[in-house]
């Protein structure tokens, strides 16, 4: 049991008198709405523009945190603002609509599977906010909520954009949202786009690749959306599988040299 002092009441007070940044958080604040309009989209029924707002809040949440860096608008409140609108958003929400839209015929084993899904993306979310300043940039441990949430959203849009009957959805559904539950919390690495290299100069093959990728998803942007969206929530296992070799050349080279340092100690 903790005790407050006059002293910690008043220098929150004071904190909370400097005030809070409005931009940056007025974008969290949107992602938040967009997440709670998709639940209230599920419960009218209108499943395709609930997974638009998954996505929706997903471009916002992209947007808040550059907002605040580039115009030097970090704050702890931002943090955790940020971090309980991606439990609402991404969390929750997605779980609501896939119960509401696939999950509910198939009872327990259907909520329960709504239920991991939210769970795991709060631990996710709980060991991103411990691990933010001792992991990589460049690589998330664990699939990122905002992904694994608009997997969710494209599915459904994958749907009914080839108007698949409902009857067609069950087992699928249920394999995907255990399959997106474990890859949040599990340790498999994944890019988070944010190396430097990827502004600076670039070979010019590389912008003609980009282009024509652009034009394929202008032209099917459903089908590609649920295709990257696919790529990046596998690429985390691939990678695990295609570097398991070389790390276990690395390990044995470590081994051998601690071995060879304990050799050494024993002899002098």
């Amino acid at each position: 049991m903790s005790f407050e002092t006059p002293d910690t009441v008043t220098g929150r007070k004071e904190n909370i008198k400097r005030g809070i940044y409005i931009l940056p958080n007025l974008i969290t604040a949107a992602s938040l709405f967009a997440g709670f309009y998709s639940m209230v989209a599920t419960l009218n029924g209108t499943y395709k523009t609930a997974a638009i707002g998954i996505f929706i809040s997903a471009v916002c949440d992209g947007l808040d945190g550059k907002v605040a860096r580039m115009t030097g608008s970090t704050s702890k409140f931002g943090v955790e603002f940020d971090s309980l609108a991606d439990l609402v958003a991404f969390g929750v929400t997605p779980a609501f609509l896939m119960y509401a839209w696939a999950l509910k015929p198939f009872g327990r084993l259907g909520w329960v599977a709504a239920f991991l899904f939210l769970i795991c993306a709060a631990l996710r979310l709980a060991r991103f906010n411990v691990q933010v300043d001792t992991v990589e940039s460049k690589r998330f441990v664990g699939l990122p909520t905002p992904a694994s949430a608009c997997m969710v959203a494209s599915t459904v849009l994958l749907f009914y954009h080839f108007g698949w009957p409902s009857s067609f959805k069950k087992l699928a559904i249920l394999v995907l949202i255990y399959l997106l539950a474990f890859l949040n919390v599990s340790n498999f690495r994944y890019n988070s786009f944010k190396d430097p290299a990827f502004i600076k100069r670039q070979p010019f093959g590389f912008l003609l690749l980009a282009v024509v990728l652009l034009i394929v998803v202008v032209s099917e942007p459903v089908v590609m959306t649920f295709s990257i969206l696919l790529l990046y929530t596998l690429s985390g296992p691939i990678d695990y599988i295609i570097s398991w070799p070389r790390r276990r050349r690395l390990e044995k080279a470590v081994h051998k040299r601690r071995e060879a340092m304990h050799r050494e100690g024993d002899t002098s």
